[in-house]
């Protein structure tokens, strides 16, 4: 019995350690354009030596430092995006998120939503979904995590050049 228990918490507990993002899947598929970023690297970006009469790169890599992940995953198949937009779907309901904003302009349809983190301001999660983006009909579907102010983020997404970014920095726009 003992053995039984100890074999089903090394389970469990393997999970949470190992655990996968629900948009991993996309990664890797040929008809996705996927930019990944991890913890290490965020760090790493975050300790780079700048001139410290530069405020605007001191914030940016001030914000390197709170962040835990970026995945970026874009397509232009009909198939992946149909996919993209259920997973979203799925995720969103089982992830706590509040919807920050929500456009619909001439097809292109844009969704950002976080999770809140311990005060206001703050943003333990950020994830973004665009349909119809550009002449192409591309999907975008960006996820971030860290613990990070909202108002950060337009930096990141315009020095990261993140599709999608544009949209964003709508949304943070006086919060």
């Amino acid at each position: 019995m003992k053995k039984i228990i100890v074999t089903v918490l090394l389970i469990l507990v393997s999970n949470v350690f190992f655990a996968q993002s629900a948009f991993d899947k996309y990664d890797g598929q040929d008809d996705v354009t996927s930019i990944i970023v991890n913890k290490k690297m965020f760090q790493m970006m975050g300790s780079v030596k700048v001139d410290p009469n530069d405020k605007e790169t001191q914030q940016y890599l001030s914000l390197m430092k709170k962040l835990d992940n970026l995945k970026v995953f874009t397509t232009i198949s009909t198939r992946v995006s149909t996919e993209m937009k259920s997973t979203t779907d799925n995720y969103i309901k089982t992830a706590g998120l509040e919807e920050l904003m929500r456009t619909n302009d001439s097809g292109k349809n844009v969704r950002i939503l976080v999770k809140s983190g311990a005060t206001a301001g703050q943003v333990e999660e950020l994830l973004m979904f665009i349909e119809g983006s550009s002449k192409e009909n591309e999907t975008v579907l960006m996820s971030l995590t860290g613990t990070f102010d909202l108002s950060d983020i337009s930096l990141l997404t315009e020095k990261m050049k993140i599709p999608g970014g544009s949209d964003l920095k709508k949304a943070t726009v006086g919060k």
